[in-house]
């Protein structure tokens, strides 16, 4: 019998470009925080340690891979595609690129099934499925308004895996806070892809509110997400504040889709910004002995 076909995969650099690197921050860091909030930062756990390493190129290959599968036709339109703020796709890298998403999601998903909680398992399951319903017919919730928004509260769900691991107390307000911080940044990001949007016939909440009223709609989440971070870190919720809210009313106060597109690189680095003012306060407890 002659031998099968190899499976098609996608070059490693072509994967990493995919993932995004740059931010990974918003899956890794967010596993980091949702640890320090335990109270076991420094705890060495195999299945925490199985799921950082999931969390880095696997799932970021889940989240944008089968984004960027869906959105070619966009992503043709977009300037901003095609180097590090996310890939341009060729017909030939569609099938390989869905290969190369199922080898390095499925063995990584069935070893964590042995190795976590159920409910642990269920949560990041259920963030993967909503980022998969972001992206993927028949639901698609990139092309409903409002809905589209809310689904990314999937980047906040990893927050709350290292306490359902070690059995620890939940992280309610920060949980939240995230989660109203992702529905904004989401709205805030896509501001920017309103002509190409537009172009091919994508209705988002942008589209929708036009990017006058992304700004002020983003804005709402910012200051809400503040708001749940006010009674954990006063200092932490007044960072998130003094950035996310003052590049949105940037936005606001002249509001064209060339702007966001200035204005995206610092939402890119809003989570380092607000991280690294949580991290100055935790190497100060830890130094005090608290």
């Amino acid at each position: 019998m002659p031998n099968p076909a190899p499976l098609p995969l996608l070059p490693f650099h072509r994967l990493l470009t995919v993932s995004r690197p740059a931010l990974w921050i918003n899956t890794v860091g967010t596993l980091a925080t949702g640890l320090w909030l335990t109270g076991h930062l420094y705890r060495l756990d195999a299945s925490l340690l199985a799921l950082l390493v999931y969390l880095t190129l696997p799932f970021n290959l889940l989240i944008y891979g089968l984004n960027d599968l869906s959105d070619r036709e966009e992503d043709a339109r977009s300037s901003r595609k095609g180097g590090w703020q996310g890939a341009r796709l060729t017909p030939a890298e569609v099938s390989p690129l869905l290969c190369s998403t199922l080898l390095l999601n499925a063995p990584f998903l069935v070893g964590l099934a042995l190795l976590l909680p159920l409910k642990a398992m269920l949560l990041l399951l259920g963030s993967a499925g909503l980022f998969a319903a972001y992206s993927l017919p028949p639901l698609r919730l990139k092309t409903r308004p409002v809905l589209d928004g809310l689904s990314n509260v999937s980047y906040a769900l990893p927050l709350a895996l290292p306490a359902l691991v070690l059995g620890a107390q939940g992280t309610g307000a920060p949980l939240l806070a995230l989660m109203a911080y992702s529905v904004g940044k989401h709205a805030f990001d896509a501001a920017q892809d309103i002509p190409a949007d537009r172009s091919a016939g994508t209705h988002t909440v942008a589209t929708t509110l036009g990017v006058r009223g992304t700004a002020r709609y983003a804005l709402v989440w910012f200051l809400l997400a503040g708001v749940c971070l006010w009674p954990v870190s006063r200092l932490t919720a007044l960072a998130l504040w003094l950035t996310c809210t003052g590049m949105a009313l940037a936005l606001h106060t002249r509001p064209t889709s060339q702007r966001a597109s200035e204005l995206y690189p610092l939402s890119i680095v809003t989570p380092w910004i607000v991280g690294a003012v949580a991290g100055v306060q935790l190497v100060a407890r830890l130094v005090r002995g608290g």
